[in-house]
This record gives C-alpha cells, sequence and structure tokens, in this order.
C-alpha cells in the first residue's frame, strides 16, 4: 500500500484520544492527511496529537462535547482556520454501557443517545454546509453490529447504533448530489478501553464472548481504521449509504 491516499485531505476525528479514533488518526497521517482529533480527554487527547506530529503540522487536539452543538461550531472552526478545509468526518466518538430494559435508567438511556445518536447527527450538520459547498467530502460513522442484530443486555447501545445506521443512509441520499459521501463502519469486538467492560461483568465473559468470533480473536484498532481510510479515501469514490463490517464473522 503506498503512503499518499489521503495527501491533500484535511479529517476531522471525533474521540481521536485513544482506541479506534488514535489509530484512524495515525493511520490517516500517514496517508498523508493533516488531522484533527477531538475529545474530552483533554490530557490523552494532547498526548496523542504530540505524538502524532510533534511540531503541530499534520494533527492538532481540540477538546470537544460531541453533545454540544456549540462545541462541533467551534471545533469545525477551528479546523479550518488551522488548515483551510474539511474533506472528511470520522464520527467515532461513543460509549458502551451495559442495561437491559428491566434496569436502564432513563438518564443512563438518554446519556448514551445523546453521545453515541446526538452526537453523529451534529457532526453531520456541522460539517455539511462545508462540505456541500465545496461539492466534495466522506462522512465516516462509526455504528456497531449492535446496530446490524438485536443485542441483549445493551439496550441503549443498540439502540443508538441503530439509529447512526439508519441516518446514514438517509444523509447519505441527501447530500449524494453534492458529491458527498456517507457511510457507516460495523465493528464488532475490538480491542479497546470499552472491551473493559465484558472484563467488568466478570471473570470468563471476555473469553466467552471471544469464542462467538468465528475467526477466534478480538480485532486491533488498525483493523477498524484501515476500513476507515478505505472510505475516506477516493477509493472508494462510488461507495455511499453503505454499511461495512469489520467483525470478524460475528454477524455472519
Amino acid at each position: 500500500m503506498g503512503k499518499d491516499r489521503l495527501v491533500g485531505k484535511v479529517a476531522f476525528i471525533s474521540g481521536g484520544a485513544r482506541g479506534m479514533g488514535a489509530s484512524e488518526a495515525q493511520l490517516f497521517i500517514e496517508e498523508g492527511a493533516k488531522v484533527v482529533i477531538s475529545d474530552v480527554l483533554d490530557d490523552e487527547g494532547e498526548r496523542t496529537a504530540k505524538r502524532l506530529s510533534p511540531d503541530g503540522s499534520s494533527c492538532r487536539f481540540v477538546r470537544h462535547d460531541v453533545t454540544s452543538e456549540e462545541d462541533w461550531r467551534k471545533a469545525i472552526d477551528f479546523t479550518l482556520a488551522t488548515f483551510g478545509q474539511l474533506d472528511i468526518l470520522v464520527n467515532n466518538a461513543g460509549i458502551f454501557e451495559r442495561g437491559t430494559v428491566l434496569d436502564t435508567s432513563l438518564a443512563a438511556y438518554r446519556r448514551t443517545i445523546d453521545i453515541n445518536q446526538v452526537g453523529v447527527f451534529l457532526g453531520m450538520a456541522a460539517v455539511a454546509p462545508h462540505m456541500t459547498g465545496r461539492k466534495t467530502g466522506s462522512i465516516i460513522n462509526i455504528s456497531s453490529v449492535a446496530g446490524l442484530d438485536g443485542t441483549p443486555g445493551f439496550l441503549a447501545y443498540g439502540a443508538s447504533k441503530w439509529a447512526v445506521r439508519g441516518m446514514t443512509r438517509g444523509v447519505a441520499k441527501e447530500l449524494a448530489p453534492f458529491g458527498v459521501r456517507v457511510n457507516s463502519i460495523h465493528p464488532g469486538i475490538i480491542d479497546t478501553p470499552m472491551l473493559q467492560t465484558f472484563d467488568d461483568v466478570g471473570e470468563g465473559v471476555r473469553e466467552m464472548v471471544r469464542t462467538r468470533i468465528p475467526l477466534g480473536y478480538e480485532a486491533e484498532p488498525v483493523h477498524v481504521a484501515r476500513l476507515a481510510l478505505y472510505l475516506a479515501s477516493d477509493d472508494s469514490a462510488y461507495s455511499t449509504g453503505s454499511e461495512f463490517k469489520v467483525d470478524g464473522g460475528w454477524s455472519a
């Protein structure tokens, strides 16, 4: 693979301080992009940006609450002021909480919906005017295999990820006439801090979950990043409104 698939492009990645977002940022920069990562984890975000671009020429960090419309406006304005344009949005920020219909509080449900679903809506709304004006752009929404099937024990999470899937399809059709593509990625079990949720349930749960993966192992964040790279690049120029799985066969 070459190292120039994103030369001349600028990306914004929410939830970029660690995990999949940080891996996406690293790969995008290696392929020639300039990247702004955002997060509520200030220290980790600053460290990641410094690690990826010590002089700040290729990566910058901005504190950003994805549930805030004003924060989205400021973050995108910062990106445009810093790098002059915006070609790629990765709506990566999200939370993963356990809870069934019997024990999920309204507050917990709304917290998950606000971050995982409303955050994606606000992100797309924030970048759409710029991208449609330039008649180019790629929006990549990180959903989940939980957005493809029922997910017992993770009610709010599953609901939020189904919503991301639906919004992706609808907005893809809305923005297609302007040359802007919108696709969703549906990760399965990825070795990130989110995976610790299974460890918290009890001993042996993570191993039990692993047995459901046909390939037999959890993915690394870079597996998702490589798919995000494809969708961010011109290699996927004719793909929009599509769903891409990275789940080791979980939902086959």
